[in-house]
């Protein structure tokens, strides 16, 4: 933890159910309208932009990690999603992001996150406060006066922000928009300005998140814990404890099923991966595929329908599972439980079938626990998986590409990655906070579309399957952080370096996804482009899904 001592906030994780608070609905973005369905493929010549040209409104061009590069940087080799410096949801015509750091107003999946482009400077902060009170009080007010409503001394560099107002910035809590609070919040955690942070949570934040109000309002809740958890030097023990006392098997797997049903994040992982197998192993009559995420095994009874009805009948199946704590959980009980549910259902099916377990975490996996064999044409399965693995920034095993080449020595004939598009593994603390936000937002507003917000299964299912790896984003620092994403840039890199070559996506991987997301809300998007699938919402991308053979 970057924090060392204790300070005098709530432990534990406090979930807000005081009534919505009278946030202003008028946010300063634009949403753009579309009638365009889930997917244009409009690629230039460089195959690295994608168009939706039926979005008529100006639009801004986003990138890999959207409303954070002015502050993220370059922390890895590649931090942008294709080698143009656009997103695969900007229209050609549309202007660089990089003209403008700063978020603009008419982001298209919410309302802007503001940001700093000097990030160490006190001026900003108070520069910030100088706006909010010319917004909140009007600027008929004497600003040099008026200023002081709010701050009770002036701010000195480098000395603790000790003087705030609190009361008075309560009254304008109704005005205050949630996004530029946590941020204010979290640039406070940075500086260690504990204070002033504690300020803005005891003070503000507390009265405006709440686990059943708007988008923004329920991740501020999980934020707020975040900041909390960070401060406390705590984050690790929540974490723990979220995992020891998770729900019973049986409502965990009711609230893991409630958005396998309402958002296409798992969906597409699947079938996008499924359709790249089935292709690369249309000729082979045994195929082994090891799976580093077999959760349930949903994914495999999926493959089992299509290779049943393969001409000439099916081929043999051997599938591989590796474990996690949170699926043994989930299913309560071991890979026994995956192996007779597969079993049963390839019979149902008519494919001959045969499990292995290797019953561990991915990072602690060794070619020994892997059953290869010579006459078996091999496919690897990483979904949602590898950003779990610590790599060289945690510690000099760095299992992450130490797995990715233990499966290049397997020879594999194709390895698929599903990942989420976010760039929060090396950066430090504000930066990832930013991201996090700009991307939870987003997934927020996705599951909004589909779900009462007084649902109840609905917010258990953010609490319990969402909420766990918000706050060990935000609180905790090193091996205790295990939820590290890269944006795919960073993972073609890791991959090339293993020795690995990118595996071309036919149209029908898009097409089968697309057919998919006929079934979810009109905002979400896909795109084709450089070889790899993006899925995004409104124009902001979420998750990525490539393939890849070795070299």
């Amino acid at each position: 933890m970057q924090t060392s001592r204790k300070h005098t906030t709530s432990p534990g994780i406090n979930l807000y159910h005081q009534p919505v608070q009278g946030i202003d609905p008028n946010t300063s973005c634009q949403i753009l309208q579309s009638n365009s369905s889930h997917d244009v493929d409009g690629s230039s010549s460089q195959g690295t932009i994608v168009s939706f040209e039926t979005l008529k409104e100006q639009y801004f061009t986003l990138e890999s990690s959207p409303a954070t590069i002015g502050l993220i940087g370059c922390d890895s080799p590649s931090y942008a999603s294709v080698s143009s410096n656009r997103s695969p949801f900007s229209p050609q015509g549309s202007q660089s992001y990089n003209s403008d750091q700063h978020q603009s107003s008419n982001n298209t999946y919410g309302s802007p996150v503001s940001v700093y482009s000097s990030a160490d400077d006190d001026y900003e902060l108070k520069h910030k406060l100088r706006e909010l009170e010319i917004s909140l009080l009007g600027p008929e007010l004497d600003i040099g006066n008026s200023f002081h409503c709010c701050f009770k001394g002036d701010l000195q560099r480098g000395s603790p922000i000790d003087t705030y107002n609190w009361l008075l910035i309560a009254e304008m809590i109704p005005k205050l928009d949630l996004k530029e609070v946590l941020v204010l919040c979290a640039r406070a955690v940075s500086d260690e300005d504990f204070q002033t942070a504690i300020g803005w949570m005891d003070n503000v934040l507390v009265k405006m998140v709440s686990v059943a109000g708007e988008p923004i309002q329920r991740l501020g809740a999980y934020m707020l814990e975040g900041l909390r958890a960070r401060l406390e030097s705590s984050g690790s023990l929540i974490y723990k404890a979220l995992k020891c006392e998770q729900p019973t098997s049986k409502d965990l797997m009711t609230y893991m099923h409630i958005l396998y049903q309402i958002c296409p994040y798992f969906k597409f992982a699947y079938i996008s991966a499924n359709v790249v197998i089935g292709e690369a192993m249309q000729n082979e009559s045994r195929i082994h595929i090891i799976d580093f995420q077999i959760a349930q095994g949903t994914q495999w009874m999926l493959l089992m329908q299509a290779l049943a009805s393969r001409p000439g009948g099916p081929p043999f199946l051997h599938v591989t599972g590796v474990d996690d704590p949170q699926s043994f959980h989930a299913r309560g009980g071991g890979l026994n439980i995956v192996g007779k549910r597969l079993l049963e259902y390839a019979k149902s099916c008519g494919v001959p079938f045969e499990f292995h377990s290797a019953a561990m975490c991915g990072s602690e996996v060794e070619l020994e626990n892997l059953v290869v064999r010579p006459e078996e044409a091999l496919a690897v399965n990483f979904p949602y998986v590898l950003h779990h693995m610590p790599d060289e920034s945690v510690s000099t095993e760095n299992h992450r590409d130490r797995l990715l080449r233990l499966v290049k020595s397997l020879l594999p004939k194709v390895v698929t990655l599903v990942e989420q598009e976010s760039n929060t593994n090396t950066s430090p603390f504000f930066h990832r906070f930013v991201e996090t936000l700009d991307y939870y937002n987003a997934m927020f507003e996705s599951i909004d579309v589909a779900c009462r917000r007084d649902d109840k299964q609905r917010i258990s299912a953010e609490q319990h399957c969402v909420a766990r790896d918000i706050v060990n984003m935000i609180a905790c620092e090193g091996a205790e952080r295990v939820e590290r994403h890269e944006p795919f840039g960073k993972w073609r890199s890791r991959f090339s370096m293993a020795g690995f070559a990118a595996y071309p996506l036919s149209s029908s991987n898009s097409g089968a996804v697309r057919n998919m997301l006929n079934e979810f809300n009109e905002n979400y998007r896909l795109a084709h482009s450089d070889g790899v699938l993006y899925l995004g919402w409104k124009n902001r991308p979420m998750s990525t899904s490539s393939a890849w053979r070795c070299n």
